[in-house]
């Protein structure tokens, strides 16, 4: 134990870590000159691209100006923390109470681990050897009162001296010098910064009541680490139990329902030990590895959950995609993992009092007819944000998480919405045409109607006709517009040459009950959808 009772925390952290896992990922060498980008700024870079002059926080295309042989990876939270879970197990062979700060960073006890080895700096001089031999490089270990100065320290640390140890009672004086940023709070940062208090020690140094009287309790516990005083516990993960379950095939199977018999002991396996752990799995990946070395990988999503029987249904569908889509396999089949992505307590999808969830008669037929045509040949329709009816619309591969491509929740001025009656109509359209179709609007003279830039007519429109097009019948039959509202001007990603748009929207009533969705693009009429 530290000074005040604090504890003696080692911190292990592995820099450049997002840049390993994401060239490991694309069988790239860490070695490269890498940057990971995140919403197109670089969020972490390797070492040659460090030396080349690329930063943290540089958009895209200033690093790639300054490195032209930069590999520019997209940075996947999902694959960075995959990856560095093997790490951890790694050194959980070594010393249990692993708790995980963030993918690459790591803190312990390290009491325990002190006095097993001798002392605090050959324990982590162990685990750091540990990780060589899972071929992780790099490594450095921080120790002091705490885990936020066990991380300075662990950052402070160097390639040759790889062990900075911060003796008990001592962490003040070592965050002392250290600049505010470290805080990872840019408001409060800033706010210190323009009061002339730019490191820790001048920010320590204010009185804890004025702290927390100007900057809240989000001040005061800043001002906690600042002193040095981080009393949090270092808690050790849980281990999840080991759900994965493997099948190897000796010689390799090269018929489907040989796999499929094979696969079904393994999967009653599998669904026994998650209803003893009183879990359902409700998503699946399947990972087919064939004597010619590819991987079949693909992820199964269930309404409800997975039955025994469900999952030997989705290795037998996997493998006739996979093959010929007959009993024979393209190679034969080596080895089979079968990986519950997903495992919910067993009382979050039970029925409610009336029934409930998907009819899983569909969710099956659709299921198997995925598997002859294609992962991306059956969709369904996610609403999503946009501004006009059709780009609302997102197809999402059946089974696949409903995700829309554009974020339903934010505001898009100028979308059609049901929000504004006195605007926009309240009913959605009953049909949108999936290519609007070409169209003429006339006056009472019969000129066509434009719009000017201010939104004026040219005329009032009493008149339209459609263009010839596969779904239309009547083409260039005249439809007499009964009642209209409108122009709505938009002027739509006016900040973007290649897809700006600005167009003027029309609602037509027309004499056969029916009211049509009309826009005006310059001089090009165009249908988009109607109200039946």
């Amino acid at each position: 134990m530290g000074d005040g009772g604090l504890t003696r925390t080692m911190v292990i952290w592995v820099p450049d870590w997002p840049v390993t896992a994401a060239a490991v990922a694309t069988g790239r060498s860490p070695d490269e000159p890498i940057a990971v980008l995140e919403k197109g700024k670089v969020l972490a870079t390797s070492a040659a691209a460090r030396a080349e002059g690329v930063r943290r926080g540089q958009r895209a295309r200033d690093a790639q100006s300054r490195c032209p042989e930069l590999v520019v990876l997209k940075y996947d939270p999902v694959i960075d923390a995959r990856a560095f879970d093997p790490v951890i197990a790694c050194l959980e062979a070594l010393t249990p109470g692993i708790q995980v700060i963030r993918p690459g960073m790591c803190a312990l006890k390290a009491r325990g681990p002190a006095r097993f080895y001798g002392s605090e700096s050959v324990a982590a001089e162990k685990l750091l050897d540990r990780l060589e031999t899972f071929d992780v490089f790099g490594g450095r270990v921080g120790i002091a009162d705490g885990p936020f100065a066990a991380e300075q320290a662990a950052r402070a640390s160097s390639v040759r001296a790889r062990v900075l140890v911060v003796p008990p009672g001592e962490s003040p004086e070592f965050l002392a010098p250290l600049t505010v940023d470290v805080l990872e709070q840019p408001t409060l940062t800033d706010l210190l910064r323009r009061l002339g208090l730019r490191s820790l020690g001048a920010f320590a140094q204010l009185p804890r009541t004025e702290v927390l009287t100007r900057f809240g309790p989000t001040g005061a516990f800043a001002h906690r680490l600042a002193r040095g005083y981080d009393d949090r516990p270092v808690v050790g993960r849980e281990i999840p139990p080991e759900l994965t379950r493997t099948l190897d095939f000796e010689p390799a199977v090269d018929r489907v329902d040989q796999v499929a018999f094979a696969v079904r002991s393994v999967a009653d396996e599998l669904i026994a030990r998650l209803t003893e752990l009183g879990l359902v799995c409700t998503t699946l990946r399947v990972e087919i590895g064939t004597e010619s070395g590819r991987i079949h990988e693909r992820e199964w999503l269930h309404p409800r959950w997975f039955t025994a029987a469900d999952v030997v249904d989705r290795v037998r569908w996997q493998l006739q995609g996979s093959g010929t889509a007959t009993s024979e396999l393209t190679s034969p089949v080596v080895r089979l993992r079968l990986v519950p992505d997903q495992a919910d307590p067993v009382g979050a999808h039970v029925d409610g009092l009336w029934g409930g969830g998907p009819d899983e008669r569909i969710h099956r037929a659709l299921s198997r007819v995925q598997s002859m045509l294609g992962h991306g040949a059956v969709t369904s329709v996610v609403i999503g944000g946009g501004r006009g009816f059709a780009e609302r619309q997102t197809l999402v591969p059946w089974g696949d998480p409903p995700v829309p491509a554009r974020p339903p929740d934010q505001p898009w001025p100028g979308a059609i919405s049901s929000s504004d009656p006195v605007r926009w109509p309240t009913l959605a359209p009953t049909t949108i045409f999936p290519q609007p179709l070409q169209a003429k609007v006339f006056a009472a003279d019969g000129t066509q109607v434009s719009v000017s830039a201010r939104g004026e007519l040219s005329g009032v429109p009493t008149a339209f006709c459609l263009g010839p097009a596969p779904q239309v019948a009547d083409s260039n039959k005249i439809h007499p517009i009964t009642a209209w509202a409108g122009p709505w001007l938009t002027d739509e990603r006016w900040w973007d040459p290649s897809t700006e748009s600005r167009q003027a929207r029309f609602q037509f009533h027309t004499a056969d009950t029916r009211a049509w969705l009309f826009t005006l693009h310059q001089t090009t009429w165009q249908a988009q959808a109607t109200y039946d």
